[in-house]
């Protein structure tokens, strides 16, 4: 029996240190990148050791800000990249489930929504938007680009596709997401 438990608890201390490792945190993940998206400005800045040096249009909820299950609003407050999906895949490749279709969407294509491109998967850090993971809540390509700009997502922040992988291959896990309810300094270097 206490093989039996020993054995156990090495298993839920590797998987614990599994997650651990897959989320940053033990190697302290990114800490040059932050991500700053305003929601009255529907704009998201990106900052490399505190400057800013790209802006990009975005779409959060147009049911605003929030993170009760099934609200289909964008929590606020700070965040974390958990995950990044998609390295490599075509723009505007449409993800099932976290997971290729092999189906490619053109920007502005008429008919359904789906995620395009790539997938940054987002974790709460803070009690109002500790739902925000399994929410499922990602900041990722969107075929309706014309609507960036406005609030127009189901709780997702939406980016035009080469917005998205440009950002995928700059951010890594870790990196902090802030949804803020003010106007940002968009000024980028």
């Amino acid at each position: 029996m206490q093989i039996l438990r020993r054995h156990l608890i090495l298993i839920l201390a590797a998987s614990l240190l599994l997650s651990a490792c897959q989320w940053g945190w033990l190697q302290g993940g990114d800490t040059r990148h932050q991500l700053i998206i305003s929601v009255p400005d529907q704009k998201m800045v990106l900052l490399e050791d505190g400057k800013p040096v790209a802006t990009y249009a975005i779409s959060t909820a147009k049911r605003g800000i929030g993170d009760m299950p099934d609200s289909y609003m964008t929590p606020g407050g700070r965040m974390q990249i958990a995950e990044k999906v998609g390295a490599g895949v075509p723009l505007g490749s449409v993800f099932k489930d976290r997971k290729p279709t092999g189906e490619i969407v053109a920007a502005d294509a008429p008919g359904r929504d789906p995620v395009v491109t790539r997938i940054l998967w987002l974790r709460g850090t803070e009690v109002r938007n500790r739902n925000a993971y399994p929410r499922f809540i990602y900041i990722h390509g969107t075929p309706q680009e014309g609507l960036l700009g406005t609030p127009a997502s189901y709780g997702c922040i939406r980016m035009r596709s080469v917005d998205i992988a440009e950002l995928f291959e700059r951010v890594g896990v870790g990196a902090v997401v802030d949804v803020v309810e003010k106007a940002v300094d968009t000024a980028t270097s």
